[in-house]
């Protein structure tokens, strides 16, 4: 097969990173490929994120291997020492990658929220329960300029959560990167949630959960993230906030169809969170890891 692998240009580029793009085609100029090259920075300097898909019909023609090529020799031309993809367990995808040495570094479970299923008196429940010490809060968009600094201060929740052997990096955050993030969401026309739980001693975050929500409130809203700061973790402030979060949604989302989230297999505890809270799992995904 004659193949054509066509550089094009990318609109994804941001203060944190910028994403490369390839056209793979066949000698009619009809498209049988493409792959996504993500390259971060801010404390990720040493890695790419890539995404690559061919169309049923041309695989195992060549040309996931031609534009694995391409992404893989860009990585090294811009000093990257790992190459990570995504595929669902057992897909193609998944053995293409593992034929071409990429080794499983991480297990996600997939689950799903049908807001029709919840019981809202367990809900109402939870939310109620007294959390001495803390209280809720919550936002739609960009977070408050008064709460700014001490979200962004937050982030580094999500610093430790289990990602066994990835080496994802620490991603550094501050007021323009929780601000640009945001933004982002709702330049594509979505809707971004955030609750958090408020130090009431001094009116820091303690923690936080996000969730986006399609611009027509319609279909399932992606849980983002959930973190709870080390020194205010044991309170069940995570599973407060998250409970917080769906009663909203359903509240505010009628006719939002479930919730979507995705944990790594490693993360006992947001596991049990999300089981407790009637998440059912929907498939498993494997991230693979090519070191350069």
């Amino acid at each position: 097969m004659s193949l054509r692998i066509t550089p094009l240009t990318d609109p994804a580029h941001g203060p944190h990173g910028r994403r490369l793009a390839w056209l793979a085609s066949d000698a009619d100029s009809i498209p049988a490929g493409t792959a996504f090259l993500r390259l971060f920075d801010g404390g990720r300097e040493h890695l790419a994120e890539l995404d690559l898909r061919v169309h049923p019909a041309e695989r195992r023609k060549g040309v996931g291997s031609r534009l694995l090529d391409t992404a893989v020799a860009t990585a090294r031309d811009n000093a990257r020492c790992c190459v990570v993809a995504q595929a669902e367990a057992g897909s193609p995808g998944d053995h293409f990658l593992a034929a071409r040495g990429f080794r499983k570094v991480l297990t996600f479970r997939f689950t799903r929220l049908p807001l029709a299923d919840v019981d809202t008196a367990v809900l109402a429940e939870i939310i109620g329960r007294p959390h001495p010490g803390y209280r809720l809060m919550s936002w739609r968009g960009t977070v408050p300029d008064d709460l700014a600094r001490t979200f962004a201060a937050s982030r580094r929740a999500m610093d430790d959560m289990p990602m066994d052997d990835t080496d994802h990096g620490a991603v550094i955050w501050d007021v323009d990167r929780v601000r640009a993030a945001a933004k982002a969401v709702e330049q594509r026309g979505d809707h971004l949630r955030t609750v958090v739980a408020v130090d009431a001693s001094d009116g820091s975050i303690a923690g936080f959960t996000e969730l986006v929500v399609p611009g027509n409130g319609a279909g399932d809203g992606q849980h983002y993230g959930t973190g709870v700061l080390p020194e205010h973790r044991g309170h069940g402030l995570g599973r407060w906030m998250k409970a917080e979060s769906i009663r909203q949604a359903r509240r505010d989302y009628p006719d939002l169809g479930g919730l979507l989230t995705d944990t790594a297999d490693s993360n006992a505890h947001m596991r049990r969170i999300n089981d407790g809270l009637g998440y059912t799992p929907t498939h498993t995904a494997h991230k693979r890891r090519l070191d350069l």
